[in-house]
């Protein structure tokens, strides 16, 4: 009686805790395309959007919480090219403007701001201003391709486990079907209208899965229903 008390109480933590849900759900671990939801008090806001995930398709991340994972299920790690799957915090949001109202913290992307993905550095899966000794391998923050143009940073692999993966991002698609070195991408316009929805003191989340996760999220989430 007590363990099946405890277990409501638990997903009931996890069900009113965020106000602010985005729901991407792709077909299965291969997958490039996925659709996005946004969720906020049990009803949808936007979506179905169309995005595109990482070039390898999907693998288990480091979030604030996992699904279960199957013993040959894929699981993220640097390099590899694929979105992570789980529960995980919206940070912040980036991007060229200087200024904005939006309702989040923003980091103004400039040519200092970079994100580090060197496994070996003690600034590892870290946005930081370029030091005098830079790392061996990081990303622009200000790239000129425009995909940073608006991003929101993903909390994934917060604790810098080695090697787990870094610099997860939602950010602009570089094309309709370009798959990404890992993130999520969408079309500006549609990333727009996410980053002005998105407010910190709801503590949105991104629940990021393949079907085969489905049932443990809507357990967790049952508002997710509503998009089929």
């Amino acid at each position: 009686m007590v363990k099946s008390f405890l277990i409501i109480l638990i997903c009931q933590i996890f069900i009113y805790a965020n106000e602010q849900i985005v729901f991407v759900i792709a077909d299965d671990y291969n997958a490039t395309k996925a659709e996005l939801f946004c969720f906020e008090q049990n009803r949808q806001v936007l979506g179905p959007i169309e995005v595109n995930l990482g070039q390898n398709g999907l693998g288990f991340g480091v979030g604030d919480m996992t699904f279960l994972q199957p013993q040959d299920a894929p699981l993220k790690q640097e390099g590899d090219k694929k979105a992570p799957i789980g529960v995980f915090s919206l940070e912040a949001l980036f991007g060229y403007e200087a200024n904005t109202s939006l309702k989040m913290p923003y980091l103004h992307a400039t040519k200092e701001l970079i994100c580090v993905d060197d496994t070996e550095s003690k600034f590892y899966n870290q946005i930081i201003k370029k030091p005098y000794d830079l790392p061996k391998s990081f990303e622009e923050m200000r790239r000129d391709d425009g995909q940073y143009e608006l991003g929101i940073t993903v909390g994934h692999n917060k604790e810098q486990l080695y090697k787990r993966g870094s610099c997860i991002f939602i950010h602009v698609q570089i094309g309709d079907n370009a798959p990404t070195a890992g993130c999520t991408s969408m079309k500006l316009e549609d990333l727009q209208k996410i980053a002005s929805w998105l407010n910190g003191s709801k503590k949105p989340i991104l629940v990021q899965i393949t079907k085969a996760q489905k049932e443990e999220a809507l357990k967790l989430y049952p508002m997710l229903r509503r998009e089929e």
